[in-house]
C-alpha cells in the first residue's frame, strides 16, 4: 500500500492518516501499533510534534522506520502489547491492522488499557463495491485496501463498519468520533446512520475512549 512518502519526504499522505493526524492532540505521547514503515509517525512528528513510538511486526518495516529517524521496535500486537503499563500513552493508534491480528478483541482490550484514547482505522468489507464483486463475480473482493488474493492475504478477520461498532459496544467503550472515507480516500462529509456508512465507506477511522 502506498504510504505517501518518498525518500523521507512527505508527498501525498493516505486519507486515513490525514484523519488520524487531525485527531491527535499537539505534543501527545503516541504509540503506533503496526506502524509499517513509519509513514504515519513521521506525519505526526511533522504536523503535531508528537512524542512518537512504533511497533511493527516485519523487520523490513522496522528498518525503514528507523532509517527515517523514528523510534520503532519489532513486536507482535497479539502478544507484546501486554508488556506496556496501563495508560502509558496519551494516544494509541492501530491503522489498517486489526483485521490481520489473531485476536482482534484481545488487541482492542490492550489498546484501551494502554492509551487514554485509541484511534483505529479499518477497511470496510461491507463496502458496496465489495458486495458487488461477491454478488456478480462470486469471488472474494480485491480492492485498493483489500489488495490480496484470498489465498495469500494476511487479513484473517474481515469486518464491516457495523461489526466494529458492535464490538466497541460489547467492550463498553465509547466512539468519540467516527469518519468514513470513500473509494478515493476522501472523507464522507455528511453525517449518516451506520448502515449507510457501512455501504458507502470503503474504510473508516474511529476515535475511542473507555
Amino acid at each position: 500500500m502506498a504510504n505517501g512518502y518518498t525518500g523521507g519526504t512527505l508527498t501525498q499522505p493516505r486519507g486515513d492518516h490525514l484523519v488520524m493526524c487531525d485527531l491527535v492532540p499537539e505534543g501527545a505521547r503516541v504509540l503506533d501499533v503496526g506502524c509499517e514503515d513509519g509513514a504515519l509517525l513521521q506525519l505526526l512528528a511533522e504536523r503535531r510534534r508528537v512524542d512518537g513510538r512504533g511497533m511493527e511486526l516485519s523487520q523490513g518495516g522496522v528498518n525503514k522506520a528507523v532509517a527515517r529517524g523514528l523510534s520503532v521496535v519489532q513486536g507482535d500486537a497479539d502478544t507484546d502489547l501486554a508488556d506496556y503499563p496501563d495508560n502509558a500513552f496519551d494516544v494509541v493508534i492501530l491503522s489498517q491492522t486489526l483485521q490481520a491480528t489473531r485476536d482482534p478483541k484481545g488487541v482492542m482490550e490492550q489498546l484501551l488499557r494502554i492509551g487514554g484514547q485509541v484511534i483505529v482505522s479499518i477497511p470496510n468489507f461491507a463496502y458496496w463495491r465489495n458486495r458487488m464483486q461477491l454478488l456478480l463475480r462470486g469471488r472474494m473482493p480485491v480492492t485498493k485496501y483489500l489488495s490480496y488474493q484470498w489465498y495469500d492475504t494476511p487479513n484473517i478477520h474481515f469486518c464491516s463498519i457495523r461489526d466494529f461498532v458492535a464490538l466497541v459496544d460489547e467492550m463498553d467503550a465509547t466512539v468519540v468520533k467516527a469518519v468514513a472515507l470513500n473509494g478515493q480516500g476522501s472523507r464522507i462529509s455528511f453525517n449518516a446512520p451506520w448502515w449507510l456508512w457501512n455501504l458507502a465507506g470503503e474504510q473508516a477511522v474511529f476515535l475511542l475512549r473507555r
